[in-house]
C-alpha cells in the first residue's frame, strides 16, 4: 500500500503554499527513480487569505471588478499555472492540494480528477447533502437538474507535471459566499455557489469535516495516510 503524507498548514498565504507545492513536485519527480519508494505523494490542507486565483485558460473578463477594489476588500489576485478558469479562496474553506504521483496507481488525469470529485461528493453524503457531477465540467454540484438552482459546492482546478499533480479543489464550508459576487465563479454566468453551512443552516466543525474527507480521498486511492505534524 503506498503512503501519502498529509499535512495541515492552517492559515497560509497564497504564494508561500504555491511555492511549497512545487517543491514538493519536484521532490516527487526526482523520487520516480526509486521504484520501491512507498511515499506517492503529499496531501495538504490549508485556509487561505482572501485571493482569487485565475487559471491558464481562464478569462481576465470573469473577474468582474478591479484589482484596487479587491484590495480595498483584503484579497489579492493570481494568474497560475493549473487547469480553469478563475475562483475564490478564503477563510472557511477547505482547500486541498495533493501532491501525487500519478503513476504509482496508475491513472490519468482525468481519472484523478473523477476520485477528487467522488471523495468530495461522498464527504457531503456523510452530512445527508446529495452532490453530484455536471457534465461538462470539473468540481461538485447540487441540483443539477433544477435549471436556476444548480450551484457548485467544491471547485477544481489541477496541474500535472511528469505525472505529478499540484493545486486541487476548494470546499466550501463555511465561506463568506459574498466573495463570489466579484467574479463569475468558474466562468459560469448562469449557476450559483453554495457551502455546507448555508446549505445545511449552521457553521460546521472545519476539524471533522477535514477528518471525514481525509477518510474518504484515502479510500479513493487505497493509501495509507501518513500524519506531519511539524
Amino acid at each position: 500500500m503506498y503512503q501519502i503524507v498529509f499535512q495541515d498548514l492552517d492559515r497560509f498565504e497564497y504564494q508561500q503554499s504555491w511555492d511549497y507545492q512545487e517543491s514538493l513536485l519536484q521532490e516527487m519527480i526526482k523520487a520516480k527513480a526509486n521504484v520501491a519508494e512507498k511515499k506517492a505523494g503529499y496531501l495538504l490542507f490549508v485556509e487561505h487569505p482572501h485571493v482569487y486565483t485565475l487559471g491558464k485558460s481562464g478569462n481576465d473578463s470573469n473577474l468582474l471588478v478591479n484589482e484596487d477594489f479587491l484590495r480595498s476588500k483584503g484579497a489579492s489576485f493570481y494568474r497560475i499555472n493549473r487547469g480553469g478558469d478563475i475562483t475564490y479562496h478564503g477563510p472557511g474553506q477547505i482547500v486541498g492540494y495533493p501532491i501525487i504521483d500519478l503513476d504509482r496507481f496508475g491513472i490519468g488525469i482525468r481519472e484523478y480528477i473523477f476520485r477528487l470529485e467522488e471523495a468530495v461528493i461522498r464527504t457531503l453524503a456523510h452530512y445527508q447533502i446529495v452532490a453530484t457531477r455536471l457534465e461538462g465540467a470539473t468540481g461538485v454540484w447540487l441540483d443539477i437538474d433544477k435549471p436556476g438552482k444548480t450551484r457548485k459546492i467544491c471547485a477544481i482546478g489541477v496541474r500535472a507535471s511528469r505525472s505529478v499533480t499540484m493545486h486541487g479543489f476548494a470546499f466550501n464550508v463555511n465561506t463568506d459566499l459574498k466573495f463570489y459576487d466579484y467574479i463569475n465563479p468558474c466562468g459560469f454566468t448562469d449557476k450559483g455557489v453554495t457551502s455546507m453551512e448555508k446549505e445545511l443552516g449552521s457553521q460546521q466543525s472545519m476539524k471533522n469535516v477535514k477528518d471525514v474527507l481525509k477518510t474518504e480521498l484515502m479510500y479513493q486511492f487505497s493509501a495509507e495516510l501518513i500524519e506531519k505534524y511539524d
